[in-house]
């Protein structure tokens, strides 16, 4: 090969998009990372930590550049240096009432977290667990940055324990403590409410409704839109014992179908989730009851699963990755220094 083309090619390795000369052997630095911006390395620093100081034109930029140079920021260094983990963790415990509630959360926590500096961890929460036990581990260990959580109680250990160390998080839930905290949560007493309304208007003269567990903060909520629009009409009801929203569906199944079968049945049912109003629908089914003509339902939904159900019930949605936008978005602004009482958000019917 002729001198003169070795000596282009090797303009070419080592020569960037802007005529600036760049390594291309090795790990990519901070350094690195500046000649291709012509940004200061602690600029650039800054920018990926997601410096709220930095202009979000430049974190975005600089980001891209990392991406482009494959930079990979030496985590363990960085926490020493920073004491930030930029993890967020998302406390999940599984439970069926709610179809697709991990995905659609997670869908929305994603969104809201793409592009800042922060990753998601999902931490299980067990059953046979106090719900205190992630919390506290992930705090005192210092894995995250933040924490997210659902299924609060109205005086909640987690949330307690997380203000009293002054840890950023957001729940999915309220609780009843005095002092203000961040949460997402959905208008479960307009839902319950505008479901009994629904099914009073198409003529049932006796509603049913099943609650999630009583230690539930939203259990409450429930509760008290089912009574508000029973009392306000004047109808029969009947709450659910021995049975909640966390209960398998065959035994939500086995008690609807007993109930249907003695005297004096009611005729609507209020469900709070898809499992639960599905359930409902196996037990008219096999006592031979057609929903729509010898009973009504009105049920929560997260999925698209009764968009192809026939025959079609009532449902009223509730946007799950909208509320784990929302709880992203809030816990970043926590993070940043926000006060809790000024990161609160209701998402209504």
């Amino acid at each position: 090969m002729p001198l003169d083309d070795l000596e282009e090619k090797g303009r070419r390795a080592t020569t960037g998009r802007r005529g600036r000369r760049t390594v291309n052997a090795g790990k990519p630095t901070l350094k690195t990372v500046a000649e291709r911006t012509e940004l200061a390395v602690t600029t650039v620093s800054r920018a990926l930590a997601d410096d709220p100081q930095i202009a979000l034109d430049t974190r975005i930029r600089v980001r891209q550049a990392a991406a482009e140079l494959g930079y990979l920021p030496d985590r363990a260094a960085q926490r020493l240096r920073t004491g930030r983990t930029n993890v967020i963790s998302l406390v999940l415990d599984p439970h069926e009432e709610i179809l697709g509630y991990g995905t659609s959360m997670i869908r929305g926590l994603t969104a809201s977290l793409r592009g800042t500096a922060y990753h998601l961890v999902i931490t299980p929460h067990f059953s046979d667990t106090p719900p205190l036990d992630p919390v506290m581990h992930i705090v005192r260990n210092r894995m995250a940055d933040g924490i997210l959580f659902s299924r609060t109680e109205p005086s909640d250990e987690r949330v307690k324990f997380l203000l009293e160390h002054d840890f950023p998080f957001v729940c999915h839930g309220r609780t009843e403590l005095a002092t203000p905290h961040p949460y997402v949560d959905y208008d479960n007493h307009l839902f319950v409410y505008n479901a009994a309304m629904t099914l009073i208007r198409a003529g049932c003269r006796k509603l049913f409704i099943i609650l999630p567990p009583e230690r539930f903060t939203f259990a409450h909520h429930m509760r008290q839109g089912f009574l508000k629009a029973v009392r306000e009409e004047g109808v029969a009801y009947e709450i659910a014992e021995g049975i909640t929203l966390d209960s398998k569906s065959g035994a939500i199944c086995d008690h609807v179908a007993a109930r249907l079968g003695q005297s004096d049945p009611p005729d609507g049912f209020i469900c709070g989730g898809e499992v639960s109003a599905m359930a409902v629908m196996s037990a008219a089914h096999d006592l031979g009851l057609q929903i729509g003509r010898d009973l009504r339902l009105v049920a929560k939904q997260t999925s698209g699963l009764f968009d192809q159900v026939r025959p079609r019930i009532e449902t009223i949605y509730e946007d799950l990755s909208e509320a784990g936008r929302l709880m992203g978005e809030l816990l970043v602004r926590r993070i940043g220094g926000a006060a809790p009482g000024e990161l609160q958000a209701l998402q209504t019917v």
